[in-house]
Parts: C-alpha cells; sequence; structure tokens
C-alpha cells in the first residue's frame, strides 16, 4: 500500500449534516495494514500506567490519599478517616485544575496542529512531558509537605496526557475506515486496559516476590520511576509507523492567542455546519467527565470507605481492566453494527446504577464493592470507545485534531465538574468520603439525559 492510496477523496457517505468531506471519508475502500493499526493502540499500551498504577490503583490512592500524608498523631485515632476525607477532597480540587486547564489549551493545541499538519510532533512533545511528570512522582517522599507537589505532578500529568491524547485521537483517522472505526477504536482501549492489566501484574510479582512492600514509601516511588520506563519503551511505534491524517490546505498561521479567536468561529462553524457534532460535544462535555471521574476516585472509595489494602487495589484493578478489556474490544463489534450512540446510552445509564447501589448498600462492605465494580468496569471502556467513534464519524477532513481538540475539552476538561461535585459533596458531609460519590452520579445521568437528545450519524453497511 502507497502512501498515495490513503490520499483519496471519496464523497460524504453519512447524513451528518457535515460540509465537505469527512475525515473518515477519505479512507473509504482503503486497506489499513494491521501494522499499523497496533503500533497505533500501543500508544494507549504505552500510557496505561499513568491513568492504571499511577492515578486509578496504586499511587494515588495506596499513598498519596493514605495515612503516609497525614498527621502521624492521627493515624489509628478518631481523627484518620475525617483526615483522609480530606486529602480525598483536596486530590478532586487538584483535579478541578487540571481540567480547566485541558479546557482551555486542548483545543487550541489541536487546532493549531491541524493547521501545521504536525499531529505526530504534538503527540511526541506531549507525551515528553508525560513522561517527565511520571518522573517526578519518584521523588515526592512520604509526609504531609510533600501532598501538594504529588496533586500538582498527578493535575500535570493529567494535562501532558489529555492534550497528547488529542492527537492520539485524530490519529484515528490515519488507521481505520469507516466500516472499522468502531472496531478500531475499541481496539486501542482494548489495549489500553491490557496494558494496565500486565503492568498491575508486574506490581503484584514483585509484591509477592517479596522486593516491593506497600508499607514503604519507595515502593510508591520505585513504581513510578518503572512507570516511567514502560512509557518510554511502547510509545516508540506509533511514531515509526503511523501517518499525519490529511492536512488542512492553505490555511494563514496565526499566533496562539488569536488561535482563541479561531477557536470561537470553529464552534460557530461546527453550530452552523455540523449540528449532531455540536450537540454530541456538548453532552460529552458532562457524562465522559463522570466516566473520568468513576476511574480517578473510584479506588480512592475502595481504599477509605472499603478498606482495600495496597495488595488488594492491585488485584482490584487487575480483574477490572481484564473486564473493561474484553468488553471494550466486543462492544467495539457492537458498534458498528448498532451504532455508538446505543452503545454510550447503556453504558452511560449502567454506570448510574452501580454507583448509586454503591452508595445505598455500602453497609453490605467489600464483597458488594467487588461485585459492582466487576460489572461498572464492563460500562466504562465501551462507553469511551463509542464516544471516540461517534466523533470520528462526524468529523471534517482537516479538523482532527481541532474537534478532538474540542472533545478533549468537552470531556476529560469538563473534568472540573465530577471532581468539584466530588470535593464539595465530600465537605457538606463532614469528610465522609462515601458521599463524593453522588457528585459523580449527577455527572453521569445529566449526561446520559443530554445524549437522548443527540442525533446519531448513519452507519455504514458491512
Amino acid at each position: 500500500m502507497t502512501q498515495e492510496s490513503t490520499d483519496k477523496i471519496v464523497p460524504v457517505t453519512a447524513n451528518t449534516l457535515a460540509v465537505g468531506v469527512m475525515g473518515l471519508d477519505l479512507q473509504e475502500g482503503i486497506q489499513v495494514p494491521r501494522r499499523r493499526v497496533f503500533a497505533w493502540a500501543f500508544w494507549d499500551w504505552a500510557t496505561q500506567p499513568f491513568n492504571t498504577v499511577l492515578l486509578t490503583f496504586v499511587w494515588v490512592p495506596s499513598y498519596l490519599t493514605s495515612t503516609f500524608f497525614i498527621d502521624p498523631a492521627l493515624v489509628g485515632t478518631a481523627g484518620e478517616e475525617a483526615a483522609l476525607g480530606q486529602l480525598a477532597s483536596n486530590l478532586g480540587y487538584g483535579i478541578t485544575i487540571a481540567g480547566l486547564l485541558i479546557a482551555l489549551l486542548a483545543p487550541v493545541m489541536g487546532q493549531r496542529a491541524d493547521r501545521a499538519g504536525r499531529q505526530k510532533l504534538q503527540l511526541f512533545i506531549f507525551t515528553a512531558l508525560l513522561i517527565v511528570a511520571q518522573l517526578g512522582l519518584a521523588f515526592v517522599q512520604p509526609g504531609a509537605e510533600w501532598f501538594w507537589m504529588g496533586v500538582a505532578l498527578i493535575a500535570i500529568g493529567s494535562v501532558f496526557g489529555e492534550i497528547a491524547g488529542v492527537s492520539y485521537n485524530a490519529l484515528l483517522i490515519s488507521v481505520s475506515t469507516p466500516k472499522t472505526v468502531g472496531k478500531v477504536s475499541g481496539l486501542g482501549w482494548g489495549f489500553g486496559y491490557l496494558g494496565g492489566i500486565v503492568a498491575l501484574t508486574i506490581v503484584v510479582g514483585l509484591i509477592l516476590g517479596g522486593i516491593l512492600d506497600g508499607e514503604q514509601g519507595t515502593t510508591f516511588q520505585i513504581i513510578a520511576l518503572g512507570a516511567t520506563v514502560w512509557t518510554i519503551i511502547f510509545v516508540i511505534p506509533i511514531f515509526l509507523s503511523v501517518p499525519e491524517p490529511p492536512k488542512r490546505a492553505a490555511d494563514e498561521k496565526v499566533g496562539f492567542l488569536r488561535s482563541y479567536i479561531e477557536l470561537g468561529r470553529s464552534i460557530a462553524r461546527l453550530w452552523r455546519e455540523t449540528r449532531p457534532t455540536f450537540w454530541f460535544l456538548l453532552a460529552s462535555a458532562v457524562y465522559r467527565d463522570g466516566l473520568s471521574a468513576v476511574f480517578t476516585f473510584g479506588s480512592v472509595i475502595a481504599a477509605i470507605v472499603f478498606g482495600f489494602g495496597f495488595t488488594d487495589l492491585v488485584i482490584f484493578g487487575i480483574a477490572l481492566n481484564i473486564v473493561a478489556g474484553v468488553s471494550t474490544i466486543l462492544a467495539g463489534r457492537l458498534d458498528d453494527r448498532f451504532g455508538p450512540k446505543l452503545v454510550i446510552l447503556i453504558s452511560v445509564f449502567g454506570l448510574v446504577a452501580c454507583t448509586l447501589i454503591v452508595f445505598f448498600f455500602a453497609d453490605l462492605g467489600s464483597g458488594l464493592f467487588w461485585a459492582v465494580g466487576i460489572v461498572l468496569a464492563a460500562f466504562v471502556g465501551p462507553a469511551q470507545a463509542a464516544s471516540r467513534s461517534f466523533l470520528a464519524r462526524v468529523t471534517p477532513a482537516g479538523r482532527e485534531g481541532e474537534v478532538f481538540g474540542l472533545y478533549a475539552t468537552t470531556g476529560r476538561a469538563a473534568g472540573w465538574m465530577a471532581s468539584l461535585l466530588w470535593g464539595v459533596f465530600i465537605a457538606i458531609a463532614a469528610n465522609q468520603t462515601l458521599f463524593g460519590i453522588l457528585g459523580i452520579s449527577i455527572v453521569l445521568a445529566a449526561g446520559g439525559i443530554m445524549l437522548l437528545f443527540v442525533k446519531a450519524p448513519e452507519r455504514t453497511s458491512a
């Protein structure tokens, strides 16, 4: 397959109300090399330790929001729970700030990458910055005075990872066709979850082998260093094998500040020309924030509310990633057959039910959390993958980075909503961490209701 063949232009096939050619339609009739697809998917594998090991299941719940960072005099006393709740609430505020930064930067960075035809360069820069943030976590020592440094690095890593993800998502156009986009998007998420499984399994192996000890702060510093090395090794394939998506032609160069004016015009143009894309971005602003919060704060609840220890959280993480990975790959095929909207709706409202069950039946203990967590994991991945494929189906050619930048803004970047409500509900409930789940439930439900009114793209016949 020559590069020339990837530049084929065909008429619009989907009734999306978009003007011009959808970027995905340029791939109609093309056979994308399998090695290119897997090279793209490996980026999810490479960056997954930040999300799975550091943010979700190990570093944050077992270290940053644990007794390592509270006054030693409170450990084992009646004040310990409130002190841990305060850490959880403060973490939520840190993630809120990160979300606001993503909202400000992601769409503009995506737009500028489109204009320059440099999605891969932007992906490289922000992946490298994510690696630096991960490395910084290896230097965070136990003690209350180090807590905010840990929060800052987690927040900064989230910002860099999300902006890198803008370009990564934009490259989905280069490795899929209208008939395979759901499957390929699901494969990417599946690779991510598989990477999380392998990384967490390595952590378990090191614990059982006596090399790591969850009672020592140095354990978590070593884990952060290991995640850094993992990312460095596995990000290489995407830069060697995946081509740039089609470049927007004949655009003038604009300065960074003027990019925000262009962003406003872009949003107005989406409203005029691609109405379903506009409404989808708005709906996803809400429910995708809830999806992010489920994984960000779920293990914090497991540790503080249900008493999960270090090893418990790692094993829990492995189980959830296995379920999420399998369900995501399977749901990708359902996406291509039944459309992404149905997959998203079932997943989002399934998640609402799971979060409410945890809140109202928390007295049943860790067994309940295990059972609901497994069901919850089966919904999160499919919703994420189907959201990406939905947007890929309605994105005009040459505007992939711009639109996926908005996607980052309206998904994770609206991260201030769920994380803020998480912190507020905990504070209102006198630092009872369990109440934070109500904030997540509200955001998920609101997003699902909004999606009901979004026009879905027509499915391409297999």
